[in-house]
């Protein structure tokens, strides 16, 4: 039996905390650790004659505080005397282990506030940070921000969703500010954010800039873009692809008509509306509008007039009828873009832009690394047309 199980099995018999005993041997270990390594990197043990005259010595130690889930350890860094020996034990400037920082960061990419996670690690470790102190822990992501808005991203996206959310965030005054959200469809079924930044309001002019950005980064070819229809947006799209298609969110649209009908008529106008992007073709479709507008153009001029005259309900059916129910909404980004705010209101504003970019990056990874090998619905079947559409 080692003495390590019988601090252990003492500590048990004694209800003491056995969290000690692991901080104990832990430290011992890490300290005994140190020392070897010094003395391999010198090529002989403490008070050997070998070390005399050998031109560099053992120089003494200073004390670095290392905070661990199990306490604090209290280690004896070693030195030489020529100030040559790195060691490699802990890590230069490192303060705390990553376990603890993962678990900061982890609780941080869950929307908790940084004094809430300065308190739970108190209660279930035993010491004190300072949510300046938790911040810092996290800012170890400013480095995975800037590489996930400089990454290279694919030649080909069989579409693109675009769609903005609203958080709070604190410049002079706190306000809620535009995150833009630019997510990607690969040939192969794959998706992933693409790119995003932060504004005042929406605007069609910064959608350019981030479709912008997206080419600057390797995007040659887009077949779809998918967005709610914000003024202007069509414009700013094709300027950067010219060559790409639009698709009008449908689920949008409608919105959009019960909003201008009387609340008698909002069910039997939706439903009649839902007959035009889910029927079994294009032409169906058109037919579906048509009796549409037919019905309701004398109790709703203005709202037959926009979706008459609107070109952009029917791009969808000329996409693989496997991914239609994919493409005629932007519901698949703004189920992601709930899932950001039902974090990000945990936090009810962001100190800064870049705290807020740490965490939107911290959520954009994780979706990135869900989905990057994983087909999107009924893009495995349409594979190959959408490659022979590539190609046209």
């Amino acid at each position: 039996m080692t003495q390590f199980t019988t601090d252990i099995m003492q500590a048990l018999v004694k209800k003491e905390d056995i969290s000690e005993v692991f901080r104990t041997h832990l430290e011992t270990a890490v300290n005994t650790l140190l020392q070897t390594e010094l003395s391999a990197f010198l090529d002989y043990e403490k008070y050997d004659r070998i070390g005399f005259n050998s031109g560099n010595s053992r120089n003494g130690t200073y004390t670095r505080t290392l905070h661990t889930e199990y306490g604090n350890l209290e280690l004896s860094m070693p030195r030489d005397r020529n100030g040559e020996f790195n060691q490699q034990t802990v890590a230069p400037y490192k303060r705390a282990n990553d376990t603890l920082e993962s678990f900061v960061i982890h609780m941080f990419q869950k929307g908790v506030t940084m004094s809430e996670i300065s308190d739970l690690i108190e209660k279930m470790y035993g010491h004190h940070y300072t949510p300046q102190t938790v911040s810092n822990m996290t800012k170890a992501m400013s480095e995975q921000v800037d590489a996930f808005k400089h990454r290279p991203l694919a030649a080909r996206y069989a579409c693109i969703y675009l769609d903005a959310t609203y958080i709070a965030l604190k410049r002079d005054t706190v306000s809620k500010e535009a995150v833009y959200i630019a997510v990607g469809i690969r040939e192969d079924g794959s998706k992933e954010v693409l790119a995003y930044t932060v504004a005042p309001t929406e605007s069609a002019f910064v959608w350019e800039e981030v479709l912008q950005d997206v080419k600057a980064r390797g995007v040659e070819d887009v077949l779809l873009f998918i967005s709610d229809g914000l003024k202007g947006i069509t414009d700013r799209i094709f300027a950067v692809f010219p060559d790409a298609r639009y698709q009008a969110c449908c689920v949008h649209l409608s919105r959009g008509i019960s909003h201008k009908v009387r609340v008698a008529d909002r069910a039997e106008i939706c439903d009649d509306f839902k007959s035009v992007y889910r029927a079994e073709s294009r032409a169906s479709g058109e037919k579906a509008l048509q009796a549409f507008v037919d019905k309701w153009k004398k109790t709703y001029p203005k709202v037959t007039q926009s979706l008459a005259s609107n070109p952009y309900i029917f791009t969808f059916y000329d996409f693989p009828k496997s991914i239609w129910r994919s493409i005629y909404s932007t519901n698949l980004i703004e189920s992601f873009n709930k899932k950001v705010k039902k974090y990000s209101k945990r936090k009810e504003q962001f100190p800064n832009e870049d705290s807020l970019d740490r965490f939107l990056v911290s959520q954009f990874e994780i979706y990135n690394q869900s989905f990057s090998t994983r087909c999107h619905l009924g893009f495995d079947q349409a594979r190959a047309e959408l490659t022979a559409m590539f190609k046209e």
